[in-house]
């Protein structure tokens, strides 16, 4: 099967790409966070944190703590019964940031430079809540040709590395998996952005880099786990952003001579790893081997009316709530009378989240430029029933058509995990049909699933500031959903549905894991 074919079948005939006799080994399913076997330095991170995430002039390691923990940390464990008729039950470790089936495909390593410990690259251990010393040393110059010369690394504290570590969900999934990794990696970097945005952190998304490189800089191997987004951070308000490469040509070949490889072990309890021959591929096309200027690929916002809305003061306490009462509820939705104004205010806060720096714009963009967001409505009062398209730049919806579509909607499920009749909101975020290939190639896919996931994560933040909940979907029928949502005679697609609602408690048990 060739490149072009699989992303098809991925995205509109998803039986097509999973073997028929494809079994789930749960008896040998890979941990879901990486592990260094000892050996290696380890720093540990303080767990006692308040609900305040405010930040000095200067970052200490404390900060750093805060930031990782609110962002990928353990923060909870949870017991779920299997079946109502079963006394079975499954233990998942949650973090604030969502994953498909609680897997997290995503590690985090960072490149610091910090006074309390020594300069160089760490892998955040999630399990432990430490930093794993994994190269000691100054890359600065490194990072600055890894990123095309376009970003002052020199200026930042600490940069962040976001990437996937394939057999972590693909052992379930199987090739399906590789939508879940992008827009799970999405889901990160939207909480990393909105802890970053409270902490007084300056942050940049890097979706174009030289893989090679940075995977050498980290000891990672491509065949098994990849970078897919780089962040910068910073304290500096007057650092800028995204600019222009030097004329000279960067190749990775050149830039990964300069360093020694490294070779750490890791544990990942998995003892079968199966061949996953197809995500390699497409990791492989997806890679940069080289920078020149004449190479840069960016895009432009087509609105040029667009406001910056500053973040208000007065969610930064209701946003840590929202990240500790964030859940994706399936049959547990209850249906609730909404009013207009609740509907406008979570709009209003997902525009306020919804704008952030990277390097496809090379300015603070809104993710709307390349994401169309949709809803139905039932049951809003002040509110007709129907469908609407959110106008991000004039704060407005406007009616597409009226009707009850929870049934539509259901009907469109591969499976009925969610009950639709419970809900009075349900999201539809689209994109380019051909996954912005013109412009990214084969790498366009990640960077539209990574920012879908980062949109998604800010509804379900603002959805949980407001007392609701949202639950990502993937699992629908494509074909039907782009029918459904008037997508058919346009360029667009349908890449993800969030139900957004009122639930009951579901029943399971679960212990926070913050003080």
């Amino acid at each position: 099967m060739n490149l072009d074919e699989f992303l098809y079948k991925l995205h509109y005939e998803t039986d097509q790409i999973t073997p028929p006799d494809w079994e789930v080994n749960w008896e040998d399913a890979p941990l879901p966070y990486k592990l260094y076997k000892s050996g290696l330095p380890v720093v540990e991170l303080s767990t006692n944190h308040s609900d305040t995430l405010s930040t000095s002039n200067k970052p200490i390691l404390a900060d750093l703590s805060q930031f990782l923990l609110y962002s990928y940390g353990i923060t909870q464990i949870s017991e779920s019964f299997l079946s109502m008729d079963t006394a079975e039950t499954w233990m998942t470790y949650r973090r604030y940031a969502p994953s498909g089936g609680a897997l997290y495909p995503s590690e985090v390593y960072l490149y610091l430079k910090l006074q309390e410990l020594p300069t160089g690259i760490y892998h955040y251990d999630v399990a432990h809540h430490a930093l794993i010393c994994l190269r000691e040393g100054n890359f600065d110059g490194y990072l600055d040709q890894a990123l095309g010369s376009r970003c002052n690394v020199s200026k930042c504290f600490a940069v962040v590395f976001v990437s996937t570590f394939f057999w972590k969900n693909f052992f379930k999934y199987h090739n399906f998996s590789y939508r879940l990794q992008g827009l799970d990696a999405g889901f990160l970097i939207g909480q990393m952005l909105e802890v970053g945005k409270r902490k007084g952190f300056e942050t940049g998304v890097y979706y174009q880099f030289l893989d090679g490189a940075v995977n050498h800089l980290l000891g990672i191997h491509a065949d098994e786990e990849s970078v897919y987004a780089v962040l910068p951070l910073s304290v500096d308000k007057e650092m800028k952003w995204f600019n222009d490469t030097e004329d000279a040509e960067i190749t990775t070949e050149k830039l990964s001579a300069k360093l020694e490889p490294i070779h750490h072990h890791h544990y990942m309890k998995s003892k079968v790893i199966r061949p996953y021959h197809m995500l390699c591929k497409l990791n492989e096309a997806c890679m940069l081997h080289s920078f020149s200027k004449n190479k840069m690929k960016h895009s432009k916002n087509n609105d040029p009316s667009l406001v910056i809305l500053q973040q208000k003061n007065d969610l930064f306490y209701s946003f840590v709530k929202a990240c500790r009462d964030r859940y994706s509820p399936g049959q547990d939705f209850v249906l609730k009378p909404l009013q207009t104004e609740t509907v406008s205010n979570l709009l209003n806060d997902l525009r306020l989240m919804s704008h952030y720096r990277n390097d496809l714009d090379q300015e603070i963009s809104c993710l709307t430029s390349r994401v169309s967001l949709q809803f139905t409505s039932y049951g809003v009062e002040g509110l007709s029933n129907g469908m609407y398209r959110v106008i991000d730049s004039t704060h407005e919806i406007k009616l597409i058509s009226l009707g009850d579509y929870r049934t539509a909607q259901q009907d469109g499920l591969l499976s009925d995990f969610v009950n639709m009749a419970q809900i009075p909101l349900s999201f539809n975020f689209s994109g380019s049909r051909n996954h912005n290939r013109k412009l990214y190639g084969f790498r366009g896919h990640r960077i539209q699933h990574m920012e879908v996931g980062i949109l998604a994560h800010k509804l379900l933040l603002a959805a949980s500031i407001r007392d609701m909940n949202g639950h990502p979907i993937l699992g629908f029928d494509v074909a039907s959903y782009d029918k459904l949502h008037q997508l058919y005679h346009k360029d667009t697609t349908s890449l993800l549905q969030i139900p957004v609602g009122h639930n009951r408690p579901h029943p399971r048990l679960q212990g926070s894991l913050h003080m």
